[in-house]
């Protein structure tokens, strides 16, 4: 034990199992410790500490779903168990925990304890925790938990809690301490009764709450194969788990913490719509309280939720923008560009990489260069650059994006003149040198950069220039693919960068992603300022472009190789530092070098340079340019030949223009000094300058090079300078005072840019002139003012407005200009009804908002600085105002399009200006100038459609306004308000608009709710609008505009939820009358109703549901004491009664409201927070039906069936409360009527439907029964109540069993037999004839989607036969038109023929046919009559030619009370399928009921089944009786026709069961074998509507030894006078098989012994004397075997008339066994030699032995025939399972292998094969014998006849080698070879229960699971059921022991039989 910590018991921890992996055990163990010292997981107790860390007998720790694992905290939630708890070994049966605290029980503590008890305290802190580890609650009192799953804690003891688990708050126990994390959580109301809510954020605990929802669902969508979604849904899990885990790590910015909630609500709201669970309202990411806000509100969260949803947008917002409100500023884009690598070989030099933003359609560069200078073996020059090569393209718009632009990359060497000529140029010099080009599509890229969000990798082919002078060109070649302009210098050559685009501001970009600001990132700018300048953005960059120059030779052979050299230089000469930038990435130098074009004096550079020049540096400053021809000599010189230069301001003030410009190049040489710069500054360097000054001497030092020219192009970016003259006037308008009219004017055509620029000092001025001269200037000023202003509501500078408004507080100084400002606004208004054109007046308006700004402004600072002075003058001129804007909005405006314009101007604007007038003026005075304003406005009426959409928009943006908020204003304001919109929803105008206005309203009010002045403005909306509320919602409800709809029915409720009783009180006694009232309550309840028929609110807002209804039962409990109180009495109103009734039960079947489908948690919130509203409605429902007193009768039988879907809800209460009210309608009725026939007609049919809807179960039917018979039971008419009560019940019982039985995997069998029970239950007990038809219907349905079209056809029969021949016209009927009687019923038989020709029943649709002709043939039409009649004669045709099968027939008993009604403790007889045996249809029975059991005895079941809760289906076959013995007794009728008749119309069937009766006589037991043969009858005959039907009556007869014995022998006698006549009468063509094998059976089975046995049993002495009664039946024997005797020699001479040359050796030894037979029985029949004296084998050669024997005549043969029942049976049948065309003759052989085994064969199985084989000469040898299957003998299979001998087998087999295969003598292998050639046929069994058993004293023997059957003998075709298709062999006629063929599988056996038939080979 040493070395082992100890446990938190105090005792030594259980050795732990050695974990696999060893060292990955210890790192494991390594883990969970630093986690548990880091605070992952729970410290373990100390030594010696009380407490349960393991339960007793140590669970193993549990697997948890991730899902389940969100509840634990921290790194705790992966932690499968915490680190205290003990492994505890499997050996260690006594380790655990210590002693477990006295559990003591509230009693306990309340009398004390014994000293030394433990004691349980309340905690304190510990209030609420989360199971980290699962407790199987294995100690007393424990609480099983599961991880994950939280607590709520109550007491606590020695280190043990006791508490409830959150999912079954009512269950308490202890579990222990250190299973549980303790959480924060808020107590209230402490005590026994108190609530704890977990102090966490609520984001947390609804993360939570959900993963553990979709917990169980996700698993669903695996076993649903949705495997797809299961997937996603498993990511989207692991990382809410996740983003869980770092909100509540604590370690997040406020920023980070929003984006991570916004990240977990999209993922919330993903998978809750994906797996169809309500969707969340939320507000700023919370889960909102309904109660919190209105509904309205409410309404447009869901609407923003399921937008956020379906869009997946960024950010969810949880509000519509309200009116007015600006749109969204663009979003500007930006490119992060990184170059990874350059990979080339051949250049070897240093090179300079400059990408940049190129536009191909404008054919311009727009972004700055990004410089990445690479060292020649392609690194960064510059070590510290490494992975920090990279830049972002800043400020690309919207519209950028989708220019054709591209990433051009152009490669500048530097090195060499000539990269591979080493002589060019010395190499101490260096040269920048153009190498190659590499460009990249954005549009190519870009889908790809979108979807992907982050870097992606692209690889740029560097490309070189032909000719170099067109490298200026070459990226519009390569964009252009000008292929002969460019080539690959290597494949090998490329840049691979890296992309990623970006959105947002800088701010957001910089915080999004602040590692990519980490790697020294280039800002790299639009060339320009970016369409949104923010006001901040300082800059001062000028843009220059080496464009191009041209140059002399200068009397050189070749063309110059021209450097440019360029200089910054201030006034005084100095050249500036770090003013040049050649690209962002890089620092700024003092000189600029262009690169050098070999052998060019035109060079074409095209190069961009950046000058960030100081502002204070700009003015003087000016640009030098100088030229050298770099030389190629050894010395390597550049030679400088000319130069030009620039100054960047002009005289005026204004920059450089934005141009090319052409500049002057002057000659000079390298001895040439520039340190003197004013001598050729005063020189022109351009045109224009030239032009400036012409007189210039030429005696000055620099000449200028007329021939030569150099270009440049500038661009100015600057916030500082402007290149505008107009601008500058303004600025300096004191030093052109008298110019200063013209410059105002001109100030509207400065760009936005340069005035935004400016703003301020543009501003000041503006104000400084309005100071200096009012009444001058005073217009123009503030027509510069209006132009500004609207300059700022121009989107792209938009974010100026706050500079304005800086402005405006801090800097605006224009005491006085408040007066002016006034004036020419209202001169403006003024002048608004005279002039025609109103552009001005119109931006003035537009302008209001910030000229109001000024006005109060300018008034404050006058104030302040004169004390208040002239207050008056500024309200009256304010008034004076506002009575202009009244003027100009109450212009009618319908014919002037000018004027509206300017209305709508005004109108816009006006509501801006509310917040300015608040500062100056009262709320109350403020209020009263806009219900001014608004109500000058004319009524909607008088104006035109648009402005109507800007004064709605106006009054929207009023109620929007701070102003609103207050409820003084709102007193003023909201009158107006209402009336506007009262006279729009009237006329059904902008009813958006108005929804949105109505929406505001209710969002104030309910905010503002604890107010006093809310009752008064409820009031006042309640007047104004409910009424005008119902009618809309009314008129968009017929409409079905579903958004329009949603506002309004939101509005709705938010009213209705803001009434109170005074409310409700005042509404209803301020109608005029009660034709008021009722039109108001109707349209209620009508919103009410279509509120819930219609899908106003989609399913899954779950929230906005229960609102709505919970506000519907609140206004219906006000409404209902109305309506009883003015519709009852004389007043009664049975059109609002009804619709009350139907809102109410509406209400009750809501989907929302039916708890029982969702889950416990949310049905437990909603209890909580509303209670069961459908028990609320149910009791207002039934208080107002007890309320209607004898008016109920009106609502009899209307309301039963929705009254009745009430009951049908599986609400407990609801039905107790319900259902009574039928009790209450019956006796109404009975009242008035003497009866209640109609209460019972309507009920019968609602409930029909409402349980096939799904609606019901077993509880309500035993309910339903309960409530009613009780009630009924009191009554004076309590018989015929309790009959139909009882009738519904049973009714119920079917309708419940049919419905189940429709859903679900149901086989078509129990569908079919269930829809059979209801519809006879319909049709005999309670005679409802439409749902009998519609029944009938559906069952046809059934049958012909099962293929039955027999039974389909008899289906339909059935409504056939409620039709007559008449005229009587037919209403439309499911799916039959308007018809007559006569039209239907001739429709019904057409499609009876087909389908009973389908079926091949062709007897069952003659009839129809001749019924169908008789009517044809009464109307005349000869057509109809000539297609029935062939349709008739085909039918024949097919009776004749076609082949059928016949079909088995099987008894089925349905045990016990598992199974339905329908079927429960009844048996059936079942018509099987083509091919089906025994086995197959046990199988198919068992797979129907998969929980039944199969029965092993054929014995009738005790009760003890019958009652048991179970399932026990008994299954055998059953042979039919059949009806038409007439039919089957004619001897010239074809077999094809008896057979039909041997398997229809059949109703009755029976089966054998062999026992022994007495003492057995063991040498000849046939003497004491009994047959018990059982005697079924059907409800119907089969075919019918089923394929199966009850039985009705069963009968139980026994059949004595004797009896048994002449049935055998007749029916054999029978069976070959019909084979014998086929062949006679040429019926079987082809081989005489069948006659031979038949021949063979019955010879050589006598000649062995057969009949002998019988003589032996029933013709010795003793039995004649014991049983006198016999003698005629032994006479009858005697006198069938005589018969057989003959017949079989009239067979003989058949045989030897057909009998191939090849078969005569056959032939030969039937005549030797037949002659060998007569001598048997010789002597017992001495006159047989008479019957057939051909036959003696003395007398007679045997050439001549059949020759006396002529064919049989029909004559002969009916004078030998017995009439009897019993030998019907015996004729051929054509079986269902037969494999040939002749009906399974190659069949007959085949044997089924049974799963017995040979070897220790018992006793008993010896007797009983001498039992079943009699013969002596094999007695006490059972080599012989093969042991073919795992049944026993029947009597059948002993007796003499093959009809009866199918014995009964189980159903189960095993293969043949399980099985011992006996050797044959080889004297007896001939009849194993010649039952492989010569199939036999076979009939069917009259034994063939399953399992049946020969009884021995009533016990069945051991054996039951052993066949032993008779191969040889010679049948009729068979169809056993009890047999498979390799089980039919022939079973002798005589009780003898034939020999037996080793056993075969079927497909051996018929190979052989095949192969025999084919070459005709006699084995002897």
């Amino acid at each position: 034990m040493r070395g082992r910590p100890a446990s938190p018991l105090g005792r030594a921890e259980p050795r732990r199992r050695r974990e696999p992996g060893g060292g990955a055990g210890r790192k494991q163990a390594a883990a969970r410790e630093q986690r548990r010292r880091t605070g992952g997981e729970p410290s373990p107790a100390p030594p010696g500490a009380a407490g349960p860390p393991a339960e007793p007998r140590g669970p193993d720790v549990e697997g948890v779903a991730a899902a389940s694992r969100t509840a634990c905290e921290g790194c705790a939630a992966h932690c499968p168990a915490p680190p205290d708890r003990p492994r505890l070994d499997s050996r260690c049966a006594t380790a655990g925990p210590a002693a477990v605290p006295a559990a003591l029980s509230p009693g306990c503590r309340a009398r004390g304890a014994a000293p030394g008890t433990v004691m349980w305290t309340p905690t304190e802190e510990e209030k609420y925790g989360v199971v980290i580890c699962s407790f199987r609650g294995s100690v007393p009192q424990g609480l099983v938990l599961e991880i994950g799953e939280t607590v709520q804690i109550l007491e606590k003891c020695e280190g043990w809690y006791r508490g409830v688990s959150t999912k079954k708050p009512n269950v308490k126990g202890i579990f222990p301490a250190n299973y549980i994390h303790l959480k924060k959580a808020i107590v209230s109301n402490r005590g026994q009764y108190e609530t704890v809510v977990p102090l966490e954020d609520s984001i947390v605990t609804e993360v939570t709450a959900t993963l553990q929802e979709w917990a169980s669902l996700w698993k669903q969508l695996y076993v649903k194969h949705k495997v797809d979604l299961f997937y996603k849904l498993r990511h989207v899990m692991n990382e809410l788990i996740d983003l869980r885990r770092q909100l509540l790590s604590g370690h997040l910015t406020q920023d980070q913490v929003r984006e991570v909630k916004r990240h977990i609500t999209v993922r919330l709201d993903w998978g809750n719509e994906h797996l169809g669970l309500d969707l969340v309202p939320r507000k700023d990411f919370e889960v909102v309280d309904s109660d919190q806000i209105s509904v309205s509100d409410l309404y447009k969260m869901h609407l923003s939720s399921r937008q956020s949803v379906q869009q997946s947008t960024s950010q969810v917002d949880t509000m519509r923008p309200r009116h007015g409100e600006t749109c969204r500023m663009p979003v500007p884009h930006h490119f992060f560009l990184s170059l990874k690598s350059f990979t080339y070989n051949t250049i070897g030099e240093d090179t300079d990489v400059f990408f940049s933003l190129y536009d191909m359609r404008e054919g311009k560069q727009i972004s700055e260069r990004f410089l990445v200078r690479l060292n020649k073996n392609g690194g960064p020059r510059n070590p510290e650059k490494i992975e920090r090569m990279c830049a972002l393209f800043t400020d690309l718009s919207s519209k950028d994006m989708k220019r054709d632009l591209y990433i051009v990359a152009h490669v500048i060497r530097i090195g060499r003149m000539l990269l591979n000529d080493s002589k060019k140029g010395p190499p101490h010099l260096h040269y920048r040198r153009p190498y190659g080009c590499a460009v990249l599509s954005i549009l190519d890229v870009l889908q790809s950069l979108t979807e992907v969000k982050e870097e992606k990798d692209f690889v740029l082919k560097v490309y070189t220039c032909n000719n170099e002078s067109e490298w200026s060109q070459i990226h519009e070649n390569i964009i252009r693919k000008s292929s002969a302009k460019y080539s690959a210098p290597s494949a090998s050559h490329g840049l691979i960068i890296s992309l990623q685009l970006l959105r947002g501001d800088m701010e957001q970009i910089r915080r999004e992603n602040p590692m990519i600001f980490n790697r020294g990132l280039a800002i790299t700018r639009k060339l320009g300022f970016p369409d949104v300048i923010m006001p901040g953005d300082i800059r001062n960059d000028l843009y220059l472009t080496l464009e191009k120059g041209d140059f002399e030779r200068g009397g050189k052979s070749v063309q110059k190789n021209i450097e440019v050299t360029m200089y910054v230089l201030y006034a005084d000469g100095e050249i500036l530092k770090d003013c040049i930038s050649l690209g962002s990435g890089e620092p700024n130098r003092s000189s600029y070098h262009s690169f050098v074009l070999y052998h060019s004096n035109s060079p074409r550079w095209g190069e961009i340079i950046k000058l960030p020049i100081p502002i204070d540096r700009f003015r003087g400053s000016h640009l030098r340019f100088e030229f050298r021809h770099c030389s190629t000599k050894d010395k390597g010189e550049k030679k400088l030949f000319g130069f030009a230069f620039s100054p960047l301001m002009r005289d005026d003030g204004t920059t450089l223009s934005d141009d090319i410009h052409e500049l002057y190049v002057y000659k000079c040489d390298e001895n040439s000094t520039f340190n003197n710069h004013a001598l050729y500054l005063g020189l022109p360097c351009c045109k224009e300058d030239y032009n400036g000054c012409p007189n210039i001497p030429s005696s000055l030092i620099f000449q200028r090079s007329t021939k030569e020219s150099f270009f440049i192009s500038t661009q100015l970016s600057s916030t500082k300078l402007t290149q505008n003259v107009d601008l500058l006037a303004l600025l300096k308008w004191k030093a052109f005072p008298d110019r200063i009219m013209d410059v105002l004017g001109r100030l509207r055509h400065v760009s936005g840019e340069e005035i935004v620029k400016f703003l301020q000092d543009i501003l000041d001025t503006l104000f400084v002139i309005l100071d200096d001269n009012t009444e001058k200037y005073g217009l123009l000023v503030f027509q510069s003012l209006v132009f500004i202003i609207n300059l700022l509501r121009d989107i792209k500078y938009f974010h100026f407005r706050p500079v304005m408004d800086t402005y405006i507080q801090k800097h605006f100084a224009g005491a006085l200009a408040y007066k002016e400002l006034i004036r020419c606004l209202k001169w403006y208004m003024d002048c608004s009804a005279e002039l025609i054109r109103q552009d001005h007046i119109q931006e003035a308006m537009r302008a209001l908002e910030y000229l109001f700004k000024f006005i109060v402004q300018s008034r404050i600072l006058y104030s302040r600085a004169t004390c208040g002075m002239e207050e008056e003058q500024f309200r009256s001129s304010i008034q004076e105002l506002f009575q202009s804007i009244r003027f100009v909005l109450s212009l009618d405006s319908r014919n002037s399009e000018t004027l509206l314009f300017t209305q709508a101007a005004l109108l816009n604007s006006f509501p801006t200006i509310f917040d300015e007038l608040l500062q100056m003026f009262t709320v109350q005075e403020v209020a009263e100038f806009v219900r001014g304003t608004l109500g000058s406005m004319p009524s909607t009426v008088h104006i035109g459609q648009s402005m109507d959409v800007v004064k709605l928009q106006s009054i929207a943006r009023t109620v929007d306004s701070r102003l609103f908020s207050f409820s003084e204003s709102r007193r003023i304001l909201l009158p107006v308000v209402l009336h506007h919109i009262h006279l729009h929803l009237r006329q059904q105008k902008e009813l958006l608009i108005c929804s949105g206005i109505l929406g505001s309203i209710f969002s104030i009010v309910k905010t503002s709710s604890l107010e006093a002045d809310v009752m008064e403005e409820v009031e006042m909306m309640v007047e104004s609008l409910l009424d005008v509320l119902l009618q809309t919602l009314l008129t968009i409800m017929s409409k079905s505009h579903a958004q329009e709809a949603g506002e309004y029915v939101s509005c709705l409720l938010s009213l209705l939820r803001q009434m109170c009783d005074t409310h409700f009180q005042h509404l209803l006694d301020n109608f005029q009358s009660k034709d008021e009232l009722k039109e108001f309550l109707l349209k209620i309840f009508c919103v009410f109703r279509n509120l819930m028929k219609m899908s106003v609110f989609p399913r899954d807002w779950m929230v906005m549901r229960l609102l709505t209804s919970n506000i519907i039962v609140t206004t219906v409990q006000y409404l209902s004491s109305a309506l009883h109180k003015n519709f009852t009495e004389t007043d009664f109103d049975f059109k609002v009664w009804n619709s009350y009734f139907s809102l109410a039960v509406l209400f009750i079947n809501q989907p929302s409201l039916q708890l029982e489908i969702i889950t416990s948690v949310k049905r437990k919130k909603i209890l909580d927070k509303y209670g069961d509203m459908r028990v609320m409605m149910a009791y207002e429902l039934f208080s107002m039906w007890q309320n209607l007193g004898e008016h109920k009768i009106h609502f009899i039988p209307g309301m039963i069936g929705p009254f009745l879907g009430v009951t049908l809800v599986p609400q407990p209460e609801v039905r107790n409360i319900m259902i009574p009210i039928f009790h209450d309608m019956m006796d109404w009725e009975q009242r008035k009527n003497g009866n209640f026939k109609q209460v019972e007609a309507e009920l019968i049919d609602k409930l029909d439907s409402m349980v096939s809807e799904g609606k019901g179960d077993e509880s309500y039917r035993e309910l339903f029964s309960l409530l009613l018979l009780e009630k009924v039971e009191q009554e004076t008419w309590r018989e015929t109540g309790i009959s139909f009560v009882t009738s519904v019940t049973r009714l119920m019982e079917r309708l419940l069993d049919y419905r189940d039985c429709m859903k679900g995997e149901e086989t078509e069998n129990k569908k079919i037999g269930c829809t059979v029970n209801l519809m006879n239950f319909y049709k005999s007990e309670i005679n409802k004839e439409e749902m009998y038809i519609r029944y009938i219907h559906k069952l046809c349905d059934m049958h012909l989607q099962a293929e039955n079209y027999t039974e389909a056809a008899f289906t339909l029969l059935l409504y056939c036969e409620l039709l007559q021949w008449e005229d009587r016209p037919l209403r439309e009927f499911l799916h039959y038109p308007s018809q007559t009687e006569w039209q239907r019923k001739e429709g019904l038989c057409r499609k009876i023929i087909h389908y009973f020709n389908k079926g091949k029943s062709w007897e069952f649709g003659i009839p129809l046919c001749r019924e169908l002709a008789c009517q044809y043939e009464s109307l005349y039409d000869y057509q109809s009559l000539s297609w029935i009649r062939k349709m008739e004669a085909s039918y024949y045709d097919n009776i004749m030619e076609q082949q059928r099968l016949e079909p088995e027939f099987f008894r089925v008993g349905f045990y016990g009370r598992k199974f339905p009604f329908f079927l429960r403790n009844k048996e059936y007889v079942c018509r099987g399928h083509d091919y089906e045996r025994l086995e197959a249809f046990q199988q198919r029975m068992l797979s129907e009921f998969p929980q039944a059991v199969a029965m092993q005895h054929p014995n009738h079941p005790d009760d003890a089944i019958l009652q048991c809760d179970a399932q026990y289906l008994q299954i055998y076959a059953v042979t039919p009786i059949p009806d038409y013995v007439d039919v089957l007794q004619m001897d010239r009728v074809p077999d094809r026709v008896k057979s039909f008749y041997r398997v229809n119309n059949v109703r009755k069937f029976r089966y054998d069961r062999p026992f022994h009766k007495g003492p057995k006589d063991k040498e000849n037991e046939f003497k004491s074998l009994w047959i018990e043969r059982t005697t079924l009858t059907l409800t119907h005959s089969l075919p019918g509507i089923s394929r199966w039907f009850e039985v009705e009556r069963r009968e139980l007869v026994e059949v004595s030894p004797l009896e048994n014995a002449i049935q055998v022998v007749e029916n054999k006698n029978q069976e070959l006078r019909s084979l014998i006549s086929q062949y006679q009468h040429k019926q079987v063509h082809g081989n005489i098989n069948l006659l031979s094998m038949c021949l063979n059976g019955v010879i050589d089975a006598a000649v062995n012994g057969g009949i002998a046995r019988y003589q032996e049993a029933f013709f010795d002495k003793d039995y004649i004397n014991k049983h006198p009664g016999d003698a005629e039946k032994i006479t009858q024997l005697k006198e069938l075997m005589q018969e057989q005797v003959h017949v079989l020699g009239v067979g003989l001479a058949v045989h030897e008339k057909f009998v191939h040359p090849e078969m005569r050796p056959l032939h030969k030894k039937l005549i030797d066994q037949f002659q060998m037979m007569r001598a048997s029985l010789y002597h017992e029949f001495p006159g047989l030699d008479k019957l057939s004296p051909a036959c003696s084998g003395t007398s007679t050669p045997r050439g001549n032995v059949l020759a006396s024997h002529s064919p049989m005549s029909p004559e002969s043969i009916k004078m030998t025939h017995r009439h009897s029942p019993m030998n019907l049976m015996g004729t051929g049948r054509h079986s269902s399972s037969s494999l040939s065309s002749h009906a399974s003759s190659e069949a007959g052989n085949m044997v089924m292998l049974g799963d017995g085994s040979m070897g220790d064969a018992p006793e008993d199985l010896y007797h009983h094969m001498q039992l079943a084989y009699p013969n002596p000469r094999y007695q006490g040898s059972v080599t012989n014998v093969s042991v073919l299957s795992s049944s026993q003998a029947s009597p059948s299979s002993s007796s003499l006849s093959s009809t009866h001998s199918a014995p009964s087998q189980m159903i189960t087999s095993a293969p043949s080698s399980a099985r011992g295969s006996p050797s044959l003598p080889d004297k007896y292998r001939h009849a194993r070879e010649m039952m492989l050639l010569l199939p036999t046929y076979r009939d069917r069994p009259s034994s063939a229960m399953y399992p049946a058993a020969i009884l021995e004293n009533g016990q069945p023997p051991n054996f039951q699971r052993a066949l032993f059957q008779q191969v040889v003998g010679a049948c009729k075709p068979c169809s056993d059921p009890n047999l498979s298709v390799a089980e039919k062999v022939s079973s002798p006629p005589y009780p003898s022991l034939p020999n037996k063929p080793p056993v075969r599988s079927g497909r051996q056996q018929l190979y052989a039989v095949r192969q025999c038939q084919q070459r005709r080979v006699l084995l002897e």
